[in-house]
């Protein structure tokens, strides 16, 4: 039977409806998508599905808001007033946003109640940075001019893809510097998870911001590679996986389109011959269950050296076997199910291949024996995985650890680098000299010492394959904006930016 409780209901003003150009309209057909809450395997919300009509209507209206409209000539401190607005109303939304999470990708709802409490904080910050950030700077010139002034403008028209994991927290990395910076956005929510894009346009509407300068829509893959190849779009902010983002890239290339991708991770945890081996498994298997495994961040390839294995394996599994897999909302559980049925499959083909590899199983493996219903698995270890496999390769995005043996610390270090892969890292070890030695050492976008740590108020992204560009902190902001180097016969009398 299905659960009524207010928890479980979206708490969406208008699920059928687009918001284009200020307002909620009705999209071009009667397509919709049926959200399916991951715990119940139940409805959870129909939201309409734009076509490319809707998509195009939402660029022409981000186009002229741009080219036309009051938003890129406000000053930066009369944007900073409407990022302080959303944040205040982000925060007393706090409850909705916690709320929709778990019935879109099985977060557990106390995890959701933390991380929705800070998600005004983001807004707040890049208004902040209204005074202080140097929009425009003077520069001594050799070009016979008498002032030379550098200049960041608005890039233009930001199309912001968001992926069904995070989408609240990736929404503001891209839309809070694309208004401080002056752009307009299309938002375009995934279909497993469009609840926070419309909370988003609903509190765009609150605060007034000028039509067209947040439109928010949800389609499939298909009409998202119309935001992909309009030509009013300046800039691509798209998190998400490799394999879509290279299919961005290489579309953008052909029009010298602007971007910025935060993409897929295997991140390895390299375990140092000083670190005590249960301490080092309690820190990797708690933030390994986060989400369920759902983030692209996770330490999920454990190195270690051969004498050390077998203790690491018998750790990390006695640890991820006594996770308490359930439901979201009670709060019992330490860890939920997985977003949909199609990522569940996902999950159970990389177990079953490692299975077939002979890889040797510590715990889990399969479903929850006592969970009927609902994308569930259980938290899974594997030991002597070979660091070629597809299981040490490639991104599982669930709760599965593989630990790889290492000769000695050059080779653990070599290991680590042996991936498409660069967004995290972490080494565990007692002396700070080494764990800097090795930071420098591994190509990845952030690297922590024991611990899985990131930190968006300095900068987050990868390298390699795990994308371009920063999201978070000043670094986040450069990529909304353009350079222009100005160059005059006097300083002139007003200014726009100082």
């Amino acid at each position: 039977m299905t659960d009524l409780s207010p928890q479980r209901l979206a708490p969406l003003k208008h699920p059928d409806k687009l918001f284009i150009d200020g307002a909620w309209v009705a999209p071009s057909t009667d397509a919709h998508i049926d959200v399916i809450a991951p715990a119940t395997e139940e409805l959870y919300v129909r939201v309409a599905e734009a076509q490319e009509a809707d998509i195009n209507r939402a660029v022409a209206a981000a186009r002229a808001a741009f080219d036309h409209g009051p938003w890129p000539r406000l000053s930066h401190a009369e944007r900073a007033s409407f990022l302080q607005a959303i944040a205040a109303r982000l925060d007393q939304r706090a409850a909705d946003i916690a709320s929709i999470w778990p019935n879109e990708m099985g977060i557990l709802h106390e995890l959701s109640k933390a991380y929705s409490g800070s998600v005004g904080g983001l807004y707040n910050y890049y208004a902040s940075l209204a005074s202080r950030f140097p929009f425009e700077e003077e520069h001594r010139t050799f070009s016979g001019a008498k002032v030379g002034l550098l200049v960041r403008e608005p890039v233009g028209v930001v199309g912001a893809i968001i992926p069904w994991n995070g989408p609240i927290s990736l929404i503001a990395f891209k839309v809070a510097p694309a208004l401080l910076a002056g752009c307009t956005v299309v938002i375009k929510s995934s279909p497993e998870a469009p609840g926070h894009g419309l909370l988003m346009a609903e509190i765009a509407e609150e605060v007034g911001l000028p039509p067209g300068v947040i439109n928010v829509l949800t389609a499939d893959r298909g009409a998202s590679e119309a935001l992909v190849r309009h030509p009013g779009v300046d800039k691509i902010a798209f998190t998400g996986s490799t394999a879509a983002g290279t299919r961005i890239a290489s579309i953008l290339g052909e029009r010298m389109a602007r971007y910025t991708m935060e993409l897929g991770g295997k991140s390895a945890a390299i375990i140092l011959d000083d670190y005590d081996i249960e301490a080092a498994a309690k820190a990797i298997a708690g933030p390994a269950c986060d989400m369920t495994g759902q983030v692209c961040a996770s330490l999920t390839r454990v190195i270690v050296t051969r004498d050390r294995h077998d203790r690491l394996v018998e750790a990390l599994s006695a640890a991820f076997g006594a996770v308490k897999v359930g439901d979201p909302f009670d709060p019992a559980s330490q860890m939920g199910p997985l977003a949909s049925r199609r990522q569940r499959e996902r999950v159970e083909g990389f177990i079953a291949q490692a299975k077939r590899d002979g890889f040797t199983l510590g715990t889990g493996g399969g479903r929850p024996r006592d969970l009927s219903r609902g994308f569930y698995v259980e938290p899974t270890v594997f030991g002597h995985v070979d660091n070629a496999s597809a299981i040490a390769q490639q991104e599982v995005f669930g709760p599965v650890l593989t630990v790889i043996p290492a000769k000695d610390e050059a080779d653990a270090i070599a290991l680590a680098n042996d991936s498409i892969y660069g967004l995290n890292g972490a080494v565990f070890t007692n002396d700070v000299d080494r764990a800097y030695d090795v930071a420098r050492r591994v190509r990845s976008g952030t690297f922590g010492h024991n611990s899985i740590r990131m930190d968006f108020t300095i900068a987050f992204g990868g390298f390699k394959q795990s994308g371009v560009g920063r999201e978070g902190g000043v670094e986040g902001l450069h990529p909304y904006l353009e350079l222009k180097t100005v160059l005059l016969d006097g300083m002139p009398s007003h200014r726009t930016a100082k």
